[in-house]
């Protein structure tokens, strides 16, 4: 895999057309994987006791997107809420929801390789480093959040929440729309905070802003962090608000010393070059 350069002096023109072909690439995986996960269904077929072998099958009424949400039911919600659909629709619209999520995830290759060939350029100038450097952390971060917050913060968040129906002896219901909603929000706002030290490091190799602009900033960065943790979680214990803090603050501190040993390196090889 190699990532494309603009050539010198690439006029605003060129990089419009060559941004608007590399989201065009995106948005073509995301909907082809999208259309997949609708419209096939994960089968097994036993060769014996021991080998399983998985398939998909043309079955739109028992998709991925639907196999899926049904898993998500079932390890998520608390045993006491049960999901149901108020409105004719309600679920086929939210399998929707989860086959775009799908094709995201399933397309974040692509665009992780798009994003950083259009600003490859603007850090080749500055510094020369490997793709793999950059690519397999941004993948893995973002894989790494999604597993955070589906291990860790959506069970404890829901089981927070809906201990107060059942400490008063109420049946607790969840719209089939809002359960996935609530889902995805956390699956793709931790994916993206968990790029936060990648996102860092990209600046930081442009030469835009240096290790002692994340350092001396990183007071404000504990108060924008504590804000973003309240607005993006749905209760105001301000508990669950520290499950998003707490992992943007280790990311922030992660990225700066990430940053602060690389210039430390580069100072170290400039000084035995003289």
């Amino acid at each position: 895999m190699s990532f494309s350069s603009s050539s010198k002096g690439m006029p605003l023109r060129q990089h419009m057309e060559e941004l608007r072909s590399r989201i065009l690439r995106i948005a073509i995986c995301v909907i082809i994987i999208t259309v997949f996960s609708m419209s096939f269904g994960i089968r097994t077929f036993e060769l014996d006791s021991s080998i399983i072998i998985y398939y998909p099958y043309p079955d739109p009424f028992y998709n991925i997107a639907i196999q899926i949400t049904k898993y998500m039911q079932e390890t998520l919600l608390p045993p006491e809420v049960k999901l149901i659909q108020t409105a004719p629709g309600q679920a086929f619209f939210s399998q929707i929801y989860v086959s775009v999520l799908i094709g995201f995830i399933g397309s974040m290759p692509i665009i992780v390789k798009e994003i950083y060939g259009f600003i490859s350029p603007a850090i080749e100038k500055k510094t020369k480093i490997g793709i793999w450097n950059i690519f397999l952390p941004t993948i893995f971060l973002f894989l790494i959040g999604i597993i955070f917050s589906y291990i860790l913060v959506i069970p404890f968040v829901l089981d927070f929440l809906y201990s107060y129906g059942q400490a008063i002896g109420v049946e607790t219901f969840l719209n089939i729309d809002n359960f996935i909603s609530f889902v995805l929000q956390f699956f793709l706002g931790f994916g993206i905070i968990f790029e936060l030290p990648m996102i860092m490091y990209a600046v930081a190799l442009t030469g835009a802003i240096d290790a002692k602009f994340w350092r001396k900033n990183f007071r404000y960065a504990i108060i924008l962090f504590v804000i973003f943790g309240a607005l993006i979680t749905p209760d105001g214990s301000g508990i669950t608000l520290w499950l998003v803090a707490l992992p943007m603050l280790l990311l922030y501190f992660i990225g700066m010393v990430v940053i602060e040993n690389r210039e430390k390196r580069g100072l170290e090889k400039h000084s035995q070059s003289l």
